[in-house]
């Protein structure tokens, strides 16, 4: 299982409600017409976003869209811009303006559509260049829930993002910052779900 991030906010002047009605519309397309291998997307406000930087007070934005394999995310780039998604997708973009993303495959734990709309909370989770430790991503499930949350890895990057994170309703041990080795850190963020389908 693969989820593809996408981190994005809207140009200075374009209204915060047309931007997120114009979001949801396109996710709401995609779950009316799913792209072979998508299994659901999820849409996130989010009032801090630390890795695409933006102005004060603008929200930043957090789409998830679980694929079940890399041939699903050529499938998913066609799809967005092609018949049944075209209006929805040209919608959404002409309000858009920066972004980032980045691929993400499933270590452990749940990957619906329906957990991660239940599950506000992230644990971003990154190294230093030179840190090391090569069991650090095994033990940051650590106590968590696998029914109700779920640790994913940066498979590819599309843009500055970190290497791991880890969606549940409350941060387990394993993310602490007692726990993480040194070198190591943990930047949980507070997400409000605007869609999950």
């Amino acid at each position: 299982m693969l989820a593809y991030l996408f981190w994005h906010r809207p140009r200075p002047e374009a209204p915060v409600e047309a931007y997120e009605h114009a979001q949801i519309a396109f996710h709401r397309s995609l779950a009316h017409r799913p792209p072979v291998g998508m299994f659901g997307s999820a849409l996130f406000r989010a009032d801090e976003l630390p890795w695409l930087p933006g102005e004060d007070g603008v929200a930043g934005y957090e789409d998830w869209y679980l694929l079940e394999d890399h041939a699903a995310l050529g499938v998913l780039g066609e799809a967005a811009v092609g018949r049944g998604h075209r209006t929805a997708h040209d919608e959404a973009a002409r309000r858009f303006g920066r972004g980032a993303g980045g691929l993400y495959g499933l270590l452990e734990g749940d990957a619906s559509a329906e957990l991660l709309g239940g599950a506000p909370l992230a644990v971003w989770v990154g190294r230093e260049a030179g840190a090391r430790s090569p069991a650090e991503g095994e033990l940051l499930g650590d106590g968590m829930d696998p029914r109700h949350a779920s640790l994913w890895r940066r498979q590819l990057v599309l843009g500055p993002a970190p290497e791991f994170c880890l969606v549940a309703p409350e941060a387990p041990s394993g993310v602490a910052p007692s726990r993480l080795a040194p070198g190591w850190t943990a930047t949980t963020l507070q997400r409000r779900v605007l869609w999950s389908g």
